[in-house]
């Protein structure tokens, strides 16, 4: 059975390339009908941020993958939280120096800096110079009983070669000399991500490994682990990586948002999960649009890129706003409801919520936009420049606002039905006994209404919105201003 997972680390927000890996190997465990696996690797606690295990719960809920062992719904091969693990590391430590593939490393924190910044200081790339791979075990095992600190490193061959084979990138090949003795096993007790992955991997039967392709440079250094213990390693699919633009990957330090700052910005999850789900995926054909289960039934690993993928902002917004486009009005009010909490949506009527939501709905690319919106269709400005009224192709100006304002006026207090189908006939009828066009009528009248060049609502919807007694209020006030 297929064996996918997710192994996030609770050091921040969600970004969009992470959430990205966990959509695949989601996708590919489900397409296969295998088990999708969540995993907390909070081994680096000195960079764990308090709540980010619950925000990795939300998302994951939010974005509806719903993973089939994981620490908040236990499995067989629990615990998966790695710092409850430890004991299990430890065993395997130990395992991996009694073969001679690890040894215990004495090296003070202070001869490391020493030997970095002499290496540094002659131009080379820093690599633990096996200072204490040599020391006899009996040796060894003394200062360990004795209490000594420290580390268990992996024991690198300095000559020879080491291969993997990855189903993007293909068969990768490297020199043992360029393999550093990477820390396996750390002096507080806890594995190194490098160390614990390979575990864990191995003993919850993960079959796929889905990661970003900036783990290629490591894997050697996994596969030896694997043959070290004796096991068959996964298979490898590192993606493409998500970049900002050509020259720098997607970073939050640098200000790109994560996947809760587009929530907080007024994207839709499902466009989110849409749009991220084709940088660096294809489905073969020419088709953009997919519900999280099309994808599950579309996914296959052989329409994945080994190229890197540009997140574009605006390709994201278009996405969003034809989502948005397709909603009905019942689902449109629900989506908006929490950006516009503070605004006087909540409190309409039905009929008048729905209206805003058929108005609004071809209209909003981003929920955060909706309280703008909404002042415009509901908030007046009543002392505005007269030149509002003119418009070269309409044929209309001020002049031509002080004859047709107080007809829109007399028209529409005439109204018995105060609904945009009554509005309209009756202003029709008007304009045509008057000789104008109703183009005319409506552009005034929309400007006297709102105060406004434009508005997310027509003329007879900003008056229905408004209703009879204001709408009438605000013609006279300007029918009065226009003298």
């Amino acid at each position: 059975m297929v064996r996918t997972r997710f192994a996030p680390s609770p050091t921040g927000y969600m970004h969009l390339g992470n959430l990205r890996s966990a959509l695949y190997a989601y996708l590919f465990a489900k397409n296969q009908k295998g088990q999708f696996i969540l995993r907390i690797e909070d081994t680096d606690q000195e960079r764990e941020i308090e709540g980010a295990v619950a925000r990795i719960y939300s998302v994951l809920r939010q974005v509806n993958f719903i993973h089939d062992e994981g620490p908040d719904i236990g499995g067989s091969h629990a615990p998966y939280i790695q710092s409850q693990r430890r004991e299990i590391y430890r065993e395997y430590a130990e395992k991996i120096m009694a073969a001679g593939e690890g040894y215990p490393c004495f090296c003070t924190p202070q001869r490391l800096a020493d030997a970095r910044e002499r290496v540094t200081a002659q131009g080379g790339t820093f690599r633990y110079d096996k200072h204490c791979a040599d020391i006899p075990r009996e040796e060894a095992a003394a200062r360990m009983a004795a209490g000594e600190p420290f580390c268990v490193r992996q024991n690198m061959p300095t000559e020879g070669q080491t291969s993997f084979d990855d189903l993007l990138y293909g068969h990768i090949t490297v020199e043992n000399a360029e393999l550093d003795d990477m820390v396996l096993f750390k002096t507080d007790g806890l594995p190194t991500y490098n160390f614990a992955n390979v575990i864990d991997d191995h003993l919850m039967g993960i079959t796929h490994v889905l990661r970003g392709s900036e783990y290629l440079s490591s894997t050697p250094k996994y596969n030896r682990l694997y043959a070290a213990f004796g096991w068959q390693p996964p298979v490898y699919v590192h993606l493409p990586l998500v970049m900002a633009d050509a020259t720098r990957k997607l970073s939050k330090r640098m200000g790109d948002p994560s996947f809760e700052d587009l929530l907080q910005m007024g994207y839709l999850k499902e466009a989110v999960l849409n749009y991220i789900a084709l940088l660096g995926w294809s489905p073969g054909t020419d088709e953009e649009f997919f519900t999280l289960d099309e994808l599950i039934e579309r996914f296959s690993l052989n329409g994945l890129s080994r190229h890197p993928a540009i997140f574009d902002m605006e390709k994201l917004t278009w996405f969003n706003a034809s989502y948005i486009r397709r909603l009905t009005p019942e689902a449109f009010l629900q989506a908006a409801m929490p950006y516009a909490a503070d605004t006087i949506l909540p409190g309409l009527s039905a009929e008048k919520q729905r209206l805003v939501a058929e108005q609004l709905t071809p209209r909003v690319t981003r929920f955060t936009e909706l309280p703008g919106m909404l002042e415009a269709c509901f908030e007046a400005i009543e002392n505005f420049d007269f030149a509002l009224y003119d418009h070269g192709k309409m044929k209309t100006n001020a002049a031509l606002a002080a004859t047709l304002l107080p007809l829109a006026a007399r028209t529409l207090a005439g109204v018995s039905a105060w609904s945009v189908e009554g509005l309209k006939a009756a202003l029709a009828e008007a304009a045509q006994e008057a000789g104008v066009k109703n183009g005319q009528v409506l552009f005034l009248l929309r400007a006297a209404l709102s105060g406004r060049a434009s508005t997310p609502c027509g003329a007879f919807e900003l008056a229905v919105l408004a209703g009879r007694e204001e709408t009438l209020r605000r013609l006279a006030v300007q029918t009065g201003r226009l003298g």
